[in-house]
């Protein structure tokens, strides 16, 4: 019940901070199941594969309601999800495919050099040079399966790849925010249906596993991430949020730290 308890937290806290940044909170999940599943004594060879893939088939619920909600506003550009999403499907399928051959140990300092980068691109608010170039379908495919690998390894719904890139794009940013979350569910679908193959009749998993993803902190996560995303919507629009992303990023060195240094 204790570790339930956690998991519901863990969602409250994602669920909040997406819906502060527009990011998603596989940033915050993924250390805090990884520092969980240390805590129950699982193996080191399977523990942040599991938090990896435990974070994207959240994804799949939280995104739901994310996406639906921007489709009534008129804000998601499907011709840009389409043309990405068939990328985003095979780097996602590719990405888990190659990660379960990656050590736990290993994964983990792959994610603490990411926690990193990302801390220092919020921290000095770094986005590409516009462009307002459309690229073509190939080359947005190929984006798509960059995003979709990326996201795979990071346990992340790939706005931190394609909000940017959107950006670039000249897409208005409540477009790319828009388009961004609709291009999270191929990712989380595809993720985490690879996550159960890969993991499946492995013997170092816990019971309530299918494959590598967890059943009792999906759930937790589910719970209190949804509700409280809409409560950092609406905190958005009140508090500063470049001192929020300043602070966030700091969160970020802390973990990135954490994973390299142990």
């Amino acid at each position: 019940m204790t570790v339930f308890l956690l998991f519901l937290a863990v969602g409250a806290l994602a669920g909040l901070l997406a819906g502060l940044f527009g990011v998603g909170g596989g940033m915050v999940i993924v250390p805090v199941l990884v520092l969980t599943f240390e805590a129950q004594h699982l193996s080191a060879d399977v523990l942040t594969h599991m938090a990896v893939a435990t974070s994207l088939a959240t994804i799949v619920f939280t995104s739901i309601s994310s996406v639906l909600e921007h489709h009534r506003n008129g804000a998601v550009q499907w011709p840009l999800v389409t043309r990405l999403s068939v990328g985003i499907v095979i780097g996602t399928a590719i990405g888990v495919a190659l990660i379960t051959q990656v050590p736990g140990p290993v994964l983990q300092n792959i994610i603490g050099v990411f926690a990193l980068l990302l801390a220092g691109k919020m921290f000095f608010d770094l986005n590409p040079g516009s462009d307002g170039t459309i690229p073509s379908v190939p080359a947005m495919v190929g984006a798509g399966g960059v995003i979709g690998f990326g996201s795979s390894w990071f346990g992340i719904g790939g706005g931190t790849f394609t909000v940017p890139y959107l950006s670039w794009m000249r897409i208005p940013m409540r477009q790319a925010v828009a388009t961004s979350a609709a291009c999270g569910l191929p990712i989380a679908i595809t993720g985490a249906i690879s996550n159960v193959w890969a993991g499946w009749n492995n013997p170092l998993l816990p019971s309530w596993s299918s494959g590598f993803l967890y059943w009792p902190a999906i759930v937790g996560i589910v719970l209190t991430s949804v509700p409280m995303a809409k409560v950092g919507a609406r905190l958005a629009h009140r508090l500063d949020q470049n001192k929020l992303k300043k602070g966030f990023a700091l969160l970020l060195l802390v973990v990135g730290l954490r994973f390299l240094l142990g």
